[in-house]
């Protein structure tokens, strides 16, 4: 069993309160979850306005498998325009 993990800074710039913030994350995981069914939350920077940590996971068996899924995923978030990687870090195991 392959363990995928992510975990990812982003900044909303369209985000004015916590609100705003939380309506685009939740858009953004609900997408990623039904497109890539991976495990996905808010894992840090929770009363932040304009920033957040988002981790993710997912279960295969192969090391590619996992490579291409966490790839998929962090190239869905970067190109929907409302918000910004700032930095990631993945790990499998």
């Amino acid at each position: 069993m392959i363990i995928g993990s992510c975990s990812l800074k982003i900044i909303i710039y369209e985000s004015n309160s916590l609100k705003d913030k939380r309506q685009v994350i939740k858009s953004i995981m609900g997408r990623l979850q039904s497109r890539f069914n991976i495990s996905i939350a808010e894992v840090d920077l929770n009363n932040s306005w304009q920033s957040s940590i988002i981790g993710f996971a997912c279960v295969t068996n192969d090391v590619n498998h996992a490579n291409e899924i966490l790839s998929n995923v962090i190239k869905f978030i970067d190109d929907d325009g409302r918000v910004e990687i700032v930095e990631h870090e993945i790990e499998i195991l």
